[in-house]
């Protein structure tokens, strides 16, 4: 088995503290009224969800990360996402994961190499609680997109999204307040939000394992 050597380096990585926090507010919105506050939600009955950040070398071993649009019939409509969504009652993080990949774009878990979780995230506005898993395959897949679910499925160098060209901020209109929103600029519409913020930290980790390769 020849997976790339990023696998091996998050397998032994993830066993120590994670960037978190630090890495996901890098691309957080951000409130332009420093008095802004976010809305209380009661997180105690948040929903357990979990995404697969599934990555896989191209021809030149180059890395890239899956990742999907979403349709107009779907929760978080017309954004960029990872494949996954909420458990379902009694059902293990990763195998959500797993399962809503092959429902999305086709993938089955067989093919599937998880080298780690990264650190869990919550989505306010939704009230979930986001386990973001990183898997690897042995080379470019197949895609077979749900169109129920997928809009378009497509992929993207994490060597692209590292350079700051494509890194780029807006001035939004979000929960009533203007926000000054990071975003990468890498396909018409942007990545921005939960997905851009679990992003960050994978590449805080990829930047980490170039620096020592």
């Amino acid at each position: 088995m020849n997976l790339h050597p990023f696998y091996y380096y998050l397998k032994e990585r993830s066993r120590s503290e994670l960037p978190g926090q630090l890495a996901h507010m890098k691309m957080a919105p951000m409130p332009l009224d420093s008095n802004y506050r976010y809305p209380n939600h009661n997180l105690e009955n948040a929903h357990p969800s979990s995404v697969l950040a599934l990555l896989y070398p191209d021809e030149e071993r180059n890395l890239n990360v899956l990742l999907t649009l979403r349709t107009n019939s779907i929760r978080h409509a017309g954004q960029i996402s990872f494949p996954g969504g909420r458990s379902e009652s009694g059902e293990k993080l990763l195998d959500t994961a797993l399962r809503e990949t092959e429902e999305e774009v086709g993938i089955s878990p067989e093919q599937i190499h998880i080298a780690c979780s990264l650190s869990s995230f919550t989505l306010h506005k939704s009230e979930n609680v986001i386990t973001p898993f990183v898997g690897f395959l042995l080379e470019r897949p197949q895609l077979d997109p749900n169109p129920y679910e997928v809009q378009e499925a497509f992929d993207c160098d994490l060597n692209i999204l590292m350079d700051d060209h494509c890194l780029k901020r807006k001035k939004w209109n979000l929960l009533d307040q203007e926000f000054e929103v990071p975003y990468w600029d890498i396909h018409d519409v942007p990545l921005w939000g939960a997905t851009a913020m679990m992003l960050s930290e994978l590449l805080v980790l990829y930047e980490e394992f170039k620096s020592v390769n």
